[in-house]
């Protein structure tokens, strides 16, 4: 129980930080909630789950800032490693799915309001296409970059001496997990270029890329981060330590990453499958028939 009520960090930038954001998101999820009111609409459907998603994102970010985790990381590996996770992966993740752009926008002041076309259509539900083709494969290997970069012996070991190196650490880490999965699931008003087979390749080099590192870690025998060494640990000790940081590495990305490509791999198999029966439907319904359409004309 000491673990968990100690070596809490009252880290002021992060905790603003997370306060500025969490407290803008609501003022735009309240706005948007008076809005639809005002008019006699209701809010779109899962408006409730994606906030709770954005909030829940925002708290594990800061989570794994200020709380013992924080604290620990400087101490073990093994700790650093699934903060890492938290900050890269879990975190972005909640809150790509939350899609917080519109409610920010509104918390700021910047009033978005419900535009629909002469087609019906939403216009806040427009597909994101940037107009870079390459843009899903540039952000896959950024941050394939990023994730090897920071596991590297010095910039891993630059992290723990100097609190500056430390926090641009975090920074890249959730930039670029939210650049990734904005890649990878809708958030809407914005939605990955790419169909969902061709995510699917996306979430395997991720997948590749992070299990290659992890394993390096979970089967290097010689100390990789010597300034694990500086508490007074053996070196024996800290390989241990490395190890099981390389596990975490290895296996828990590949969760999400899992449930992701089933879930991609589903809707591309249903998409696959109504194209043809629509085109049938199709010719079906465009097909003269042979029968005339009152008695006795043809």
């Amino acid at each position: 129980m000491n673990v968990v009520v100690s070596n809490w960090s009252a880290n002021v930038v992060a905790l603003a930080v997370y306060a500025v954001a969490a407290v803008t998101h609501l003022l735009g999820v309240r706005d948007a909630a008076a809005d639809a009111g005002r008019s006699g609409r209701s809010l779109p459907p899962g408006q409730v789950r994606r906030a709770v998603a954005v909030q829940a994102g925002l708290l594990l970010a800061v989570l794994a800032v200020v709380s013992p985790l924080g604290y620990w990381s400087y101490r073990y590996v093994w700790v650093r490693n699934f903060q890492d996770v938290i900050l890269a992966i879990a975190a972005p993740a909640l809150i790509v799915l939350g899609a917080p752009w519109l409610p920010l926008r509104r918390g700021l002041g910047l009033a978005v309001r419900d535009r629909r076309e002469p087609g019906g259509s939403d216009a806040a539900g427009q597909d994101w296409s940037p107009g870079w083709p390459a843009l899903p494969i540039v952000v896959t290997v950024m941050f394939c970059a990023v994730w090897w970069v920071w596991h590297l012996p010095g910039p891993f070991d630059a992290a723990v001496r100097s609190p500056a190196v430390y926090a641009l650490e975090m920074i890249t880490y959730l930039a670029a997990g939210i650049l990734m999965w904005l890649q990878l699931v809708e958030s809407p008003p914005l939605r990955p270029q790419l169909p969902p087979l061709r995510r699917i390749a996306l979430v395997l080099v991720l997948a590749a890329s992070g299990t290659v590192l992890g394993l390096i870690r979970a089967y290097g025998p010689a100390v990789a981060y010597p300034a694990y060494l500086e508490s007074g640990r053996s070196a024996a000790a800290v390989v241990s330590d490395q190890q099981a940081g390389g596990a975490i590495l290895w296996v828990i990305p590949l969760i999400p990453l899992s449930i992701l490509a089933v879930g991609l791999a589903t809707r591309w198999l249903s998409e696959e499958e109504s194209e043809p029966s629509a085109a049938d439907f199709d010719r079906l319904l465009k097909h003269k028939s042979a029968w005339p359409s009152r008695p006795g004309l043809r």
